[in-house]
């Protein structure tokens, strides 16, 4: 076995008792791996973003089912593999058909579907709601939900105004992303 290996073994090991360190290397580690391989698929940056971010995700949410006989890359591209077909599927089913005449007059004939009075508070209210949850992270991760899903800033600007690299940026969001899931799903039990 060659040092490499080892050391990543040993990293496996180690975020599988929940080491974050070891989850940074792991990522650091496989990232243009995986980032490569779905770039050559999907042919789009966003796209690859989003599923290598995921892949990653539940990679590190399953990694006590990780088998050791198998590659940890081999993992990582496979769970790769079924982001990619999972967003396939959801962008396929939500692709707009083509509509005949008889067709569009029924589209127009159909009653208002835009929100009420009531929607909005509704949504208003989530939206105070999730805030709330969001202000229980630390800072640094109230930054990057905020730039990322309120700014719709990308990664790349969202690392020049924070001034740090790249992967940092998406290992940040990452975590913020699964510890407000985490008070989110404490809070509704």
């Amino acid at each position: 076995m060659e040092v490499n290996s080892v050391i990543i073994q040993e990293n496996i090991e180690k975020a599988k008792k929940g080491d974050q360190v070891a989850f940074t290397f792991l990522l650091d580690f496989f990232w243009n791996e995986v980032y490569g391989f779905m770039l050559k698929r999907t042919e789009n940056e966003t796209d690859t973003d989003d599923i290598v971010i995921e892949t990653f995700a539940k990679a590190f949410d399953k990694i006590s089912t990780y088998n050791p006989e198998y590659g940890f890359n081999t993992w990582l591209i496979a769970i790769a593999k079924n982001v990619h077909i999972d967003m396939l599927r959801k962008k396929k089913s939500s692709l707009f058909i083509e509509m005949n005449d008889e067709e569009d007059h029924q589209a127009y004939s159909v009653a208002d579907d835009s929100n009420s009075a009531e929607d909005e508070l509704i949504i208003e209210q989530n939206l105070a709601q999730l805030l709330q949850y969001i202000k229980q992270l630390k800072p640094a991760y109230q930054e990057v939900i905020q730039m990322r899903y309120f700014q719709e800033m990308t990664y790349q600007e969202m690392a020049e105004q924070i001034d740090e690299p790249l992967n940092n940026i998406k290992i940040k969001l990452l975590r913020a992303k699964k510890l407000l899931a985490e008070i989110i799903s404490g809070k509704n039990k």
